[in-house]
């Protein structure tokens, strides 16, 4: 990627070396104690949500509805019962081929990773700003929070196990910059181009949170059973996955790509598919425990979004 001398955010919380006393773009497969923000479905229950509108319909409405300056949950909450019962509140030109790896001895404050991740995330506040403009809309930017080890978010409470997560809480984007050595070495995905997908898949989190889809999602969950949960958490990581190949195409037209960019982020999403990850961890493959999509599921959306640029060929709900 060509992302050197590019602008950098300044919604970047450099937690690194901080006590610190969070859920996501984690690697699928990866255990933690899930207490809040993006997790990953467990299942509360095996009642099912019975009349109303189902999930996929109530998302394609959602994102028209804000679109057209309509508060979604407004309407969703008029449509005949919902979700059992109602919806409650809810550039250097210089080509960098090699992955950006963190130093082991204590970084200093403006080290090239924390260099890197701030270019990638001043990218995405420009692509998002501008396309919601053109739907009459602002972006509220998230932040991004750089911590080593561990840390506290209105989510609640992450290791660095955890992998990169976005929390609803606090619309804050959380990521322990080692992860990328994992991504490197444990999953073969390397590359900066693959490691800004990462991060993109992130903010298309955000985005979801601020159109709607994400909070509904929480709230429909804890009424599903745990494989019907995981189907749906399947669609909304999809859906992550397009909007980060939105993101995808406005770079690559502003000269940020070279010719072996695309291939290193559809490895990475090949690489952190379920199956792909079931298969390499237990030597098997269990579709019900999906969360997050097979490696085929993630490349396609990716690509759907990198070659098309619009919110529209992002619908993984139908």
């Amino acid at each position: 990627m060509r992302w050197r001398g590019r602008k950098q955010s300044t919604s970047v919380s450099d937690q690194r070396g901080q006590p610190s006393s969070g859920d996501a773009f984690r690697l699928p497969g990866s255990t933690r104690r899930r207490d809040g923000g993006f997790r990953i479905p467990r299942g509360h229950a095996n009642k099912r949500a019975s009349g109303g509108v189902g999930f996929g319909t109530l998302a394609v409405i959602g994102v028209v509805l804000y679109f057209l300056g309509v508060n979604p949950l407004t309407i969703l909450g008029q449509l005949g019962g919902g979700l059992g019962g109602g919806l409650e509140t809810s550039v250097n030109p210089n080509v960098h081929r090699k992955p950006i790896t963190r130093p082991s001895k204590r970084t200093p404050a403006n080290d090239e990773m924390k260099q890197f991740v701030s270019t990638i995330l001043a990218s995405t506040e420009q692509v998002w700003t501008g396309i919601l403009k053109a739907y009459g809309k602002r972006y509220p930017k998230p932040k991004l929070v750089l911590f080593e080890g561990s840390v506290r978010s209105a989510c609640g409470f992450a290791s660095a196990a955890s992998g990169p997560f976005y929390c609803p809480g606090d619309k804050k984007i959380y990521i322990d910059l080692s992860f990328y050595d994992q991504l490197a070495t444990e999953f073969e995905a390397k590359g900066d181009f693959a490691q800004a997908y990462v991060l993109a898949h992130e903010v298309g989190h955000h985005i979801q949170n601020i159109i709607g889809i994400l909070p509904q999602f929480n709230r429909e969950r804890q009424r599903l059973g745990k494989i019907e949960a995981n189907r749906k958490s399947v669609k909304v990581e999809l859906q992550a996955d397009c909007f980060a190949g939105v993101w995808g195409y406005y770079v690559e037209r502003e000269g940020w790509l070279d010719k072996n960019d695309l291939r290193e982020a559809l490895n990475a999403a090949s690489k952190i598919g379920d199956d792909a990850i079931q298969k390499r961890t237990t030597g098997r493959v269990v579709p019900e425990s999906f969360n997050h999509g097979t490696s085929k599921q993630r490349m396609e959306w990716f690509s759907r979004g990198f070659r098309n640029g619009r919110l529209e060929s992002c619908n993984s709900f139908n």
